[in-house]
């Protein structure tokens, strides 16, 4: 196993356990919360004691350096406490966890006066939980205490040197699925596991080697739909092992406002600037417009309606190429296609983005709809570079098909005009254990085959074997832009008369509404020859209404990667049926002859 894949295990070893050990702290909290409120005492706690096991070290000497800035009667003292703590936040009470719990008494008074302590941006970061009425229901209940004290065990040591900050994002994830599953939310539109994201990242920066190992520069990385983060935190580690001169900036917006205190706080205890997390709707508050990134990675949510963003995005709509949404609104009840297109805004002229879609932004929407037009828009701006089948059951809350678009504002020449599609459902090893309904992972090998059938960028069936013996195989198929393009008509018929003639009017041919039809034909085919083949033979007298031509675009996927499998003759099937039967009449006359003994 690779240092790559034994770290994608630690999400599911390591990472599993210290999040069910935190988790478990449910049993204090059964009867008096119910199961879908654990996790506004759990993360709120969790942030917390994150905080306060990085503090641990230093809070003696805050404390010594508080005391003096007080005795010197200076007013400013958040540079001076910073320095001391060695990061961008402190905290000033003369509390910790092991003196709460020596008095019991005082637990309520002490704890909220720890959580005072906090830097300013702490306290921002704790507001978002809106945790005060939590805990005055765990004073009433009597369970705060208890609370403190399971997160104050070694089990729950939440400091650096044990815990990474990649590490400790991945356990705010995983708590973060576990309270969405309590609630029966989607936790697809918070967590995306490691070895998705891996191979988004290694897509991004393939196509993109050539601004690596130069002296210095920078990048800029931008989610739409963040989450906790961890996409913008691996895809900044992944720069850096690439080139660890590059400066990195992350930006990214969120709209649950707990998932967002989480991003800020692991922005904040790495060092970041928190500024660049913004909170609010994507689609209706756009927190970075007129910003341009040189990287946008994304999971948005798909399947959810869009319904309270309408009046914000359809009067962006109406802006033209001044908004985000010129090129078409897609149905109400879907709006994956919207982010998209947002980040499409967000990319520099030679910008890169992958976006995960499920499979209706391939095909949905009829021709003219806003779904056709924005993969219009995509291909005939020669903006869509690939797209990447993952595997089914690759998800913790979805098994069902996925994809990776691969974004390019500025295509290399021996990629213009044409778009790659890699089929990757096969590309996986199975887990030894499940996760929700993730059974499959992406682990070194499978990620090594996908990228190079993504670099190598021609037709091929990439094969491979794993560390552990497993075949993996991928496909890559390229196609010109046109070639998903098609011009949907309507073709009428002639109106017979009783000796079965046309009837004309004006010298032309009635149209026959019940014998009207509509008719996809590829781009790249004249229609002529077209209606020759396939239309007249069976409607003589057919012809295209040229007012009613509308241009529709879709990505068959499936069909591209569609391999004939011969049926199984009768005679093979019937020897088959008969020798079952056979095997079912001996076991009958078997039973029959006990039950008889």
């Amino acid at each position: 196993m690779t240092v790559s894949d034994r770290r994608i295990q630690s999400v599911t070893t390591n990472i599993q356990e210290k999040s069910t050990l935190i988790w478990n702290v449910a049993g204090t909290l059964r009867g008096p919360f119910k199961p879908h409120e654990y996790g506004l005492v759990i993360l709120p706690m969790t942030v917390i004691k994150r905080f306060h096991d990085c503090l641990l070290p230093t809070h003696e000497a805050v404390l010594k350096k508080y005391n003096e800035l007080n005795r010197r009667n200076l007013q400013v003292k958040d540079g001076f406490l910073r320095r001391v703590s060695g990061y961008q936040f402190y905290n000033t009470s003369p509390f910790v966890f092991e003196t709460l719990l020596a008095d019991s008494q005082n637990i309520e008074s002490n704890f909220k006066a720890y959580l005072s302590g906090f830097s300013d941006n702490v306290q921002d970061i704790l507001a978002r939980f809106d945790f005060a009425p939590i805990i005055g229901r765990m004073v009433e209940s009597g369970t705060l205490y208890q609370t403190v004290s399971e997160f104050n065990s070694a089990r729950a040591y939440m400091g650096p040197d044990r815990i990474s900050a990649v590490d400790m994002g991945y356990i705010f994830e995983d708590l973060v699925r576990r309270f969405s599953e309590s609630y029966d939310e989607e936790a697809g539109a918070h967590f995306t596991s490691r070895d998705i994201i891996y191979l988004m990242t290694d897509l991004l920066v393939d196509g993109d080697r050539d601004a690596f190992g130069k002296d210095g520069g920078s990048k800029t990385v931008y989610d739409m739909a963040m989450g906790t983060s961890q996409m913008l935190t691996c895809m900044e580690e992944r720069i850096h092992q690439l080139d660890t001169n590059i400066e990195v900036t992350c930006f990214g917006q969120e709209i649950n406002p707990q998932t967002f205190a989480i991003a800020e706080a692991d922005m904040l205890i790495r060092g970041g600037d928190t500024n660049n997390m913004r909170y609010g709707d994507t689609l209706s508050d756009d927190q970075f417009s007129g910003y341009e990134m040189s990287y946008v990675i994304s999971n948005p949510p798909f399947g959810i309606d869009w319904k309270k963003e309408a009046d914000a995005v359809e009067a962006e709509y109406k802006l033209g190429d001044q908004g985000r949404f010129a090129p078409g609104l897609p149905p109400k009840d879907d709006g994956q296609m919207l982010f998209m297109l947002n980040g499409i805004k967000k990319l520099r002229p030679d910008g890169r983005m992958a976006i995960i879609q499920n499979g209706s932004s391939l095909y949905t929407g009829d021709a003219g709809s806003g779904s056709s037009e924005i993969r219009r828009y995509l291909i005939e701006h020669d903006l869509l570079d690939a797209i990447v089948q993952l595997p089914n059951d690759a998800f913790y809350n979805t098994g069902i098909a996925t994809y990776i678009w691969i974004i390019e504002k500025a295509k290399p020449s021996n990629r213009a005009g044409k778009v790659e599609l890699i089929d990757a459902s096969n590309c996986y090893e199975k887990r030894r254990k499940n996760i929700g309904k993730k059974r499959v992972d992406i682990t070194d090998a499978c990620r090594s085959l996908i990228v190079t059938a993504y670099g190598e960028f021609r037709e091929k069936v990439h094969t491979a074997t794993t560390a552990i013996g497993a075949e993996i195989s991928c496909e890559s198929r390229i196609f010109n832009g046109e070639d998903f393009g098609y011009r949907k008509v309507i073709v009428e018929s002639p109106m017979l008369g009783k000796a079965g003639k046309p009837t004309l009017k004006e010298g032309k041919p009635v149209p026959d509404k019940a014998r009207r039809d509509a008719e996809n034909i590829p781009l790249k085919e004249n229609s002529d020859t077209y209606m020759a083949r396939e239309v007249l033979p069976y409607k003589p007298g057919a012809w295209i209404d040229g007012s009613k031509t509308k241009l529709y675009y879709e990505i068959a996927f499936t069909r591209y990667f569609y391999k004939f499998k011969p049926i199984e003759p009768f005679k093979s099937i019937m020897s088959r049926i008969e020798k079952r039967q056979k095997r079912l009449l001996d076991d009958l006359e078997k039973f029959s002859k006990k039950a008889g003994e």
